[in-house]
């Protein structure tokens, strides 16, 4: 049998999750249940293992997300084949075209197996056994895509209606695409028993693919195999072409292929799937008591039903409401009738129209090196924790308009101010003034935790000139 291979994409934002998922953190690295189970992406990773038969994964995500990308995988601890860093976004038909021309360069007989990064599947070995049987049928030459059976008239999913049976096992001929029905209409689609969901997960032989995309949309082709023919290694990532990818129409590769080609087939699972597109479709999949009500962090909850609650700090108390999202942030919190889950994307557009940022960041910021986590801000000054990561360090760096601050209150740090370079412990601090050039590093074994006060008439994180920078990030690149 040909080889299959996994191809992740993670370069969603999950808006409808907000305020937990943001533009820099979004939801596929999130762990929404338990801080011991794997993010979505670490399960989507575990999902076709090497050792399992599978080839290594091939990963497409943005620049923003490349270091935690890089660190579900080594939690995972999975090797990939390689990971694209796309210059713009342009949607999945781009994306999966480039997979497809690098699966093809390695293996004239590869296939795809396209999965989105934010996906759950209860049953991992009938989805691994049914990506087999898939393979297969595209194998003879068919593009497959999964179809889930649905069990209630679901009008937040797209649905295909399938045809007859295919001489090569369980899939079925596609007859048709169809949008996110009303009410009635998911009611009759269900009743019919042909529609099925649309999954969004694909198995495609590479070359196949490829040609129906040369006739079907040979822009997306050529943008694609320009981008990849140009891209450049840069610690371990492979950066895509930013003039090449951004000529690409941004389209999904249903409308640009799936739903124009003669080749399309539908295998319908039944494997636990959820696409976990808003908070009511993460609180059908929670562990919930007895009247319904699921919640994390601390709450009370007193004659209610059907509540979703996620706190992570302030005690969220709930008394005689039902059916209602409450997500309590440090800085946002969120409630929302159940039944308008999917409008909370709307919330988040109004706040990029008002030039707020809650929707992009939380309190707590990742970077390559750990993460920071403001405490306290006023008018002129800002308090921050550091979290650095054993061996990391951060880059030579200065700023024109505050001064720093900073106390070691764990671990051992390694500190440059200017010509002189030493060694700071646990209760003790230095002071950086505006303009002096400055790198924390972290030279032990166990996070160097620091409370650095910021002190300045301008506080931005854009206040910064940096230089020999390990994570060849971009001067403009605050992350």
């Amino acid at each position: 049998m040909a080889t299959l291979y996994p191809v992740i994409l993670s370069g969603g934002s999950g808006t409808r999750l907000w305020p937990l998922s943001r533009a820099m953190y979004p939801k596929q690295f999130i762990r929404f249940f338990d801080d011991g189970d794997p993010s979505f992406l670490g399960a989507t990773l575990r999902r076709l293992l090497p050792s399992e038969g599978f080839a290594s994964p091939i990963l497409l995500c943005n620049n923003d997300h490349r270091f935690l990308v890089r660190e579900e995988l080594e939690r995972a601890g999975i090797k990939p084949e390689a990971i694209y860093l796309e210059p713009v976004a342009r949607n999945t038909a781009p994306a999966i075209a480039v997979a497809a021309l690098d699966v093809a360069a390695r293996d004239p007989e590869g296939i795809l197996v396209v999965m989105p990064s934010d996906h759950v599947i209860d049953d991992k070995a009938a989805f691994a056994d049914a990506v087999r049987r898939a393979g297969a049928v595209a194998a003879a030459g068919r593009l497959v895509l999964f179809g889930i059976r649905p069990n209630m008239a679901h009008t937040g999913y797209g649905y295909i209606r399938s045809g007859g049976p295919l001489a090569d096992g369980d899939a079925r001929v596609v007859e048709a695409f169809v949008e996110k029905p009303d009410q009635a209409t998911a009611e009759g689609y269900l009743a019919a028993g042909t529609y099925l969901w649309n999954s969004g997960i694909f198995v495609l032989h590479a070359r196949t693919f490829l040609d129906e995309l040369k006739r079907l949309a040979p822009d997306i082709l050529a943008a694609a195999r320009g981008a990849l023919s140009k891209a450049r290694e840069d610690l371990g990532f492979l950066r895509l072409d930013g003039n090449a990818f951004a000529a690409a129409p941004a389209i999904s590769v249903d409308y640009a292929v799936m739903e124009r080609t003669q080749k399309a087939a539908v295998l319908p699972i039944d494997v636990g799937w959820n696409d976990v597109g808003s908070w009511s479709s993460l609180w059908e999949i929670a562990d919930q008591d007895d009247k319904g009500n699921y919640a994390r962090g601390a709450a009370i909850i007193e004659d209610s039903s059907g509540l979703y609650v996620h706190s992570d700090r302030s005690l969220v108390a709930a008394i005689g409401v039902k059916d209602l999202v409450i997500v309590d942030t440090p800085d946002a919190l969120l409630v929302a009738d159940k039944k308008r889950a999917q409008d909370v994307s709307k919330i988040v557009a109004r706040l990029k129209s008002e030039g707020r940022r809650e929707h992009e960041q939380h309190v707590r910021n990742y970077r390559p090196w750990g993460f920071f986590e403001t405490l306290s801000i006023g008018p002129r000054f800002q308090v921050k924790l550091l979290h650095v990561k054993p061996g990391a360090k951060l880059s030579m760096q200065r700023h024109h308009h505050r001064s720093e601050h900073w106390v070691v209150v764990h671990g051992t740090a390694k500190v440059v101010i200017g010509d002189n370079e030493q060694l700071v412990r646990e209760n003790e601090s230095v002071y950086i003034v505006a303009t002096q050039w400055h790198r924390l590093e972290n030279p032990g074994k166990v996070p160097v935790e620091i409370i650095e006060v910021q002190i300045g008439s301008y506080l931005g994180e854009d206040d910064i000139e940096r230089t020999d920078d390990i994570y060849h990030r971009a001067a403009d690149e605050t992350r």
